[in-house]
């Protein structure tokens, strides 16, 4: 018998596992304002508990920003993983949420858009992924 219920437990667990699907990985970069680089490292070291919460409930997680200097000048990274089924409409939710939009009022100003993200209205430009070890 318990064997049996072994068997069967694994069995589920193996169908459940082969079903879950990985999540999405994103990453961005932006620049950073020199001037403003201390409010910004303030902000995020002092995050909005309703800002995070919104994350989660879009479905983001493992999400971090980095800084680096380049050349005189300050660049932003930033990388999450999207467990969600619909990643435009969860952002569009983000978008929507009263608090956030008062955070990004605070944060927009500190960065300084790529030429390309800057030409779409855009903070944040895509990144492609040309590397992943799972």
């Amino acid at each position: 018998m318990k064997a049996l219920f072994a068997l069967t437990t694994a069995a589920l667990l193996a169908g459940c596992a082969s079903t879950s699907t990985a999540p999405q990985r994103h990453a961005w970069i932006t620049g950073l304002k020199p001037e403003k680089a201390d409010t910004y490292r303030t902000l995020h070291a002092n995050p909005w508990p309703g800002v995070n919460r919104m994350l989660k409930q879009c479905h983001i997680r493992n999400f971090s920003i980095h800084e680096r200097e380049i050349d005189g000048k300050l660049y932003l990274f930033a990388y999450l993983e999207y467990t969600g089924k619909d990643f435009d409409a969860d952002m569009r939710k983000m978008a929507a949420d009263p608090e956030t939009q008062r955070w990004w009022k605070e944060t927009d100003p500190c960065q300084s858009p790529l030429p390309d993200a800057a030409a779409k209205g855009a903070i944040w430009a895509d990144m492609n992924e040309v590397y992943y070890l799972p």
